[in-house]
């Protein structure tokens, strides 16, 4: 029995399954695509828009190794902390290795402790989990401190 003719229509069909398959994803790729392009940007979502996030800072108020008035801009966060691994490194006997971190979300800036030793102060109370940050606040890990300062 000569199966060339089966196994010619069994690879026509399995072609067509898979084009098929492939437009499928496509529609569905095009319909969330269409969905999500009447998305306006804006301050509730944190993207784009007159809404966006103001430079934010970090100026160095007192530390061991760091010199006063120093700023650190806060664009895409940064992590605090005695390792070389931190964004802003500095050597004090009571901060961890990466010890808080600081970033903006939906035009806001927090501060979060990445569960240190000896914990995060913000204007002198603890930090539990991600704390919303005013302007002109300071934040405090062990000896060194931080206020936090928004552009105009």
């Amino acid at each position: 029995m000569d199966f060339e003719p089966l196994s010619l229509a069994l690879k026509f069909a399995f072609l067509g399954v898979l084009y098929l398959f492939l437009l499928w994803i496509a529609r569905s790729a095009r319909k969330d695509l269409k969905v999500n392009s009447g998305v306006a940007a804006g301050p509730e979502t944190g993207f784009g828009g007159g809404g966006a996030t103001r430079d934010g800072w970090l100026v160095v108020e007192a530390s061991d190794n760091l010199d006063p008035g120093s700023r650190y801009d806060l664009f895409g966060g940064v992590t605090l902390g005695r390792s070389d691994d931190a964004d802003i490194a500095f050597s004090d006997r009571y901060a961890s290795g990466l010890h808080a971190r600081v970033y903006a979300r939906a035009g806001r800036y927090y501060v979060e402790d990445m569960n240190s030793t000896n914990g995060t102060l913000l204007n002198g109370a603890p930090v539990l989990g991600e704390t919303e940050i005013p302007d002109g606040s300071t934040i405090s890990i062990g000896d060194t401190s931080f206020r936090f300062q928004l552009d105009d």
